[in-house]
């Protein structure tokens, strides 16, 4: 098949569209991942008192996700992020959010890719090595990216259906923590760096919050959605609140049994829980639910990425051979291929001498960069509504998405100006491409 060929893709809108409670799994699924699973170890500095920082991300990311059912209710037919953006806030800012949002799926894939190898190299301690490592994430990629180019529903169902296996490691966290939490341990690891918590808590706000990355993920696919007006924001809500209950849980269950200092030094937290309370079987067990769940994570976010793409070619941002105007909603297959090809190259540009540290690189970067976004995002939806409700709640999304930014390290920050920056110099070619300026669309309501 030629790369101008496409996708096998249904016409019809009954084998095309998915329903909110996939679409929520999926939310759910693209959340429950890499950031739950090593978030111990990138937590241990800060200690159990990071669950104060769980329930301040979690309220924002409630918060959020209310301002992406605003936009799903409001635009229903929009075709993501970036559209929600450019009709807010014109095509400058629309394109700047399709380029910003397709860089944060490849780049945050390969940190996810990145924890399932943590917890594969539990039984295969090679994988701990640089380029074992980057072999193992490279075959991660590969098994997803073949999944998407069968067809976006095949990874999402993926993406659903590994959300229960990967739900198990956290189950047998919280029980596990049930039954043998001491309150000494956890009370012993409350704040290990004897910092003042108004310095450890918002600096811990961006490696928590990429927990939460993937609120969006109704909205980024409302084309594959039944009913965008009403599935959108059930779908963001849900999702969200099933991560946050688990999150609080599980990290309460492990800084109740394992000592902060030895959570530092661990690369699978929930599978060394585990071998702690029920044994080196079940420990096994978790280990290998924690790889299968980053897969269908890493499924989630590659249908993200592409879908992204597509709307960015049919909107003139990116090459055609990532999607066409002519035939919208139809993938053509050199946007996996192309995609895959992309992650790869991350992959190997980005070896570092631990797992930990080519995570902690990535994920900083990401999260700031997505809650630029998220913050864009809110001022479109005060643009769309003229309620009073809908107005107030865009501002409070706003306020704590600059707040999130504002705390985060200048490390975490260079590369999202960075990449503005290049993504600027680019849009001198999206306008020689563009036939017709496309402005703000006045307020729906």
């Amino acid at each position: 098949m030629s790369q101008t060929e496409i996708l096998p893709i249904p016409d019809t809108p009954s084998a095309r569209k998915i329903g909110w409670g996939i679409a929520a799994l999926v939310v759910a699924g693209n959340m429950i991942g890499s950031g739950v699973y090593l978030a111990p170890v990138a937590l241990a500095s800060t200690g159990s008192s990071s669950l104060i920082g769980w329930l301040i991300c979690g309220a924002g990311a409630m918060i959020l996700a209310a301002v992406f059912a605003g936009l799903g209710r409001f635009q229903p037919d929009a075709d993501g992020l970036s559209d929600f953006t450019r009709r807010g806030l014109g095509r400058f800012i629309g394109y700047q959010t399709a380029i910003a949002y397709w860089g944060v799926c490849l780049t945050g894939n390969i940190a996810v890719s990145i924890a399932g190898t943590g917890y594969l190299a539990f039984f295969f301690p090679v994988l701990a090595e640089p380029v074992p490592a980057a072999m193992s994430n490279l075959a991660l990629i590969a098994i997803t990216t073949a999944a998407y180019a069968t067809g976006a529903k095949v990874a999402a169902r993926l993406g659903a259906t590994t959300l229960v296996i990967g739900l198990l490691p956290l189950v047998l966290a919280i029980v596990a923590g049930a039954v043998a939490f001491s309150g000494a341990t956890f009370s012993a690891s409350w704040n290990p760096s004897s910092q003042p918590l108004t310095a450890t808590i918002p600096a811990s706000l961006v490696v928590i919050f990429w927990s939460f990355l993937g609120l969006e993920s109704a909205a980024a696919l409302s084309k594959l959605v039944r009913d965008p007006a009403r599935d959108v924001g059930r779908a963001s809500v849900g999702g969200v609140g099933l991560a946050l209950v688990v999150y609080v849980l599980a990290s309460a269950a492990v800084f109740g049994v394992i000592p902060a200092g030895e959570l530092a030094q661990s690369t699978s937290p929930f599978a060394d829980l585990a071998a702690r309370v029920f044994g080196a079987s079940v420990a096994g067990l978790v280990a290998a639910c924690a790889v299968i769940k980053a897969l269908g994570t890493i499924a989630g976010w590659t249908i993200l990425g592409g879908e992204t793409a597509r709307s960015a070619g049919e909107a003139g941002y990116l090459p055609r051979v990532f999607g066409h105007a002519s035939r919208p909603g139809h993938l053509p297959l050199s946007n996996p291929l192309i995609n895959g090809s992309i992650m790869a190259l991350l992959i190997v540009a980005t070896i570092q001498p631990t797992l930990a540290g080519q995570f902690g690189l990535l994920i900083g970067a990401c999260t700031v960069l997505t809650i630029c976004l998220y913050a864009l995002c809110c001022i479109s939806l005060f643009r769309f509504s003229q309620s009073t409700g809908w107005r107030i709640l865009s501002v409070v999304g706003l306020v704590f998405s600059v707040g999130a930014v504002v705390a985060a390290a200048p490390g975490n920050v260079i590369p999202a100006i960075v990449l503005f920056a290049v993504a600027s110099v680019g849009w001198i070619w999206v306008r020689k491409g563009a036939n017709h300026r496309v402005d703000p669309v006045p307020p729906t309501l």
